[in-house]
């Protein structure tokens, strides 16, 4: 990953299919925000434009993940689009519990064949805890936190709630992801095939590093465009 925005500039001018190869974990990015493949030579500004997102706020959430340690500036919050952030945020939640859960559930399976009985059970154990825990964070927020967010945008909030009290209770899902992954990585027996091991790796450190840049919006951008908001009401 790049380690300053400075050394690849983005801007509403590049061409999409060149920003896209600066760095593939944009890709994700591209297409949570509904911008379909097939760019052409079309712009970042017009590709953004033609799928009605702000393309300063996509620009915002790619340099997130594009640059290691990037920490957004209030002139970027000021002008970012909250409802396009929202959308960003919802549709990830959309994508790791429909698409990349199961297919690590699916790799997962693969990978147990040979184990004992037991020791499928205390796999399926730590996958299963760690699918309730994500579940449970994605409820909440989807349920309280991006309605009240919604209100807020919409200036109808009379909700007894503030983004304040959901930095304070953000919780942390990445814990039982490290202990599934700790438990792959160093004590999966040895039937287990190599291959469906890497597989299965695969999938929880790109969930673990997908999550990391989430939760950074999440607290780093949603917050505190919220809590300017609410300041001004």
């Amino acid at each position: 990953m790049n380690t300053s925005a400075n050394r690849h500039p983005m801007s509403p001018a590049m061409k999409m299919a060149e920003l896209l190869d600066t760095d593939f974990s944009l890709l994700g990015v591209a297409t949570r925000l509904g911008l379909h493949f097939g760019f052409g030579e079309a712009t970042v500004a017009e590709v953004c434009q033609k799928a009605g997102i702000d393309p300063e706020t996509f620009l915002l959430i790619c340099r997130v993940y594009a640059f290691d340690g990037y920490r957004p500036t209030q002139e970027a919050l000021s002008a970012a689009n909250l409802k396009d952030i929202l959308q960003y945020l919802h549709q990830s939640h959309a994508y790791y519990t429909e698409v990349v859960v199961p297919e690590m559930a699916a790799a997962l399976e693969c990978l147990i064949g040979p184990c004992e009985e037991k020791q499928q059970r205390i796999i399926r154990k730590f996958f299963a805890d760690y699918k309730e825990e994500l579940s449970k964070h994605f409820a909440y927020e989807e349920g309280q936190v991006f309605p009240y967010v919604e209100a807020v945008l919409n200036k109808q909030n009379s909700a007894p709630f503030t983004i304040g009290e959901y930095e304070e209770n953000h919780s942390n899902v990445e814990e039982k992801l490290e202990d599934l992954k700790n438990l792959v990585m160093k004590y999966i027996p040895a039937p287990c095939n190599q291959q469906e091991t890497y597989k299965v790796l695969f999938y929880i450190y790109t969930l673990e590093y997908d999550l990391g840049k989430h939760t950074f919006i999440e607290d780093d951008i949603l917050v505190p465009m919220v809590g300017r908001m609410e300041n001004h009401e």
